[in-house]
């Protein structure tokens, strides 16, 4: 199926678009959002973006984001993006654990690749974590983010599936596990009457 119209100049398209080692402070939107109907992997690394990527959900086929090396925190806000399966945001700033990964498991619901290595929320050899941090920081990720087939740079084991099931529960949020022990509550008040 032809998707160019006759008699109008058209974009050129690309599968593969990369912004990286450019020295960015924005998100370059207006280029990339040409390319919506075909883009399916973006790279914007090595620059010194911060910026939350909202505009990024308008591409519907994108399927890898590589983020590495900028300014990203744990307080980065995702799009909603149901076609990506791979995100890379190793070497940024990441610090706080439980918050990114709880934006990434609810704003990339089929992720199977995640890499964020040299962050200090990802604990390992390389940047002074001990190898029971490293371990508990996989376990935890693992935990959070039942599909996932790659965490880093290690494939995840069955094994490791099943005891990152045993060591850490999923966490929705904490308003949800609260309703849970009041409904539980109102249960033994109702036996009791």
């Amino acid at each position: 199926m032809d998707h160019h119209t006759s008699g109008q100049h058209s974009q050129p398209s690309f599968q593969w678009l990369s912004f990286a080692h450019q020295g960015l402070t924005e998100i370059p939107n207006e280029a990339i959002l040409t390319q919506t109907d075909t883009l399916e992997v973006l790279d914007l690394s090595y620059n010194l973006l911060n910026e939350n990527p909202a505009l990024l959900g308008q591409l519907e086929k994108l399927s890898t984001l590589i983020l590495d090396c900028n300014n990203y925190t744990s307080h980065i806000k995702f799009p909603y993006m149901p076609s990506v399966t791979t995100v890379c945001i190793n070497k940024n700033k990441i610090n706080n654990l439980p918050v990114f990964v709880e934006e990434i498991r609810r704003k990339f619901p089929n992720i199977k690749i995640l890499s964020m290595m040299n962050n200090e929320a990802a604990p390992s050899y390389f940047n002074g974590g001990s190898l029971t941090q490293y371990k508990d920081y996989r376990q935890y990720v693992i935990s959070q983010i039942p599909g996932l087939e790659i965490l880093d740079d290690t494939e995840v084991l069955e094994k490791e599936r099943a005891q990152a099931r045993k060591t850490y529960r999923l966490q929705h949020s904490s308003h949800s596990s609260r309703k849970r022990r009041g409904d539980t509550s109102k249960k033994d008040t109702h036996t009791h009457t």
